[in-house]
């Protein structure tokens, strides 16, 4: 009977590190999704101040033609 009680403890604690193996699994998942979205993110911000600078010096050109 106590090999018993044994076993079922220590096949719960062995459920417990599965589950938490699991969720750290999950979490870990997560986070690298979170980090591609923020280097994608970053990508879009970097091509926007491209850009933008890019229009700045198309201007600063056309202001120094028309003198």
């Amino acid at each position: 009977m106590k090999a018993f009680f044994r076993l079922l403890l220590l096949l719960t604690l062995a459920g417990c590190g599965v589950e938490t193996a699991g969720t750290a699994a999950t979490a870990a998942a997560l986070k690298k999704q979170e980090m591609e979205q923020a280097r994608q993110t970053q990508e879009q911000i970097q091509q926007k101040l491209d850009q933008a600078a890019q229009r700045a010096q198309q201007r600063a050109d056309q202001a120094e033609d028309e003198k």
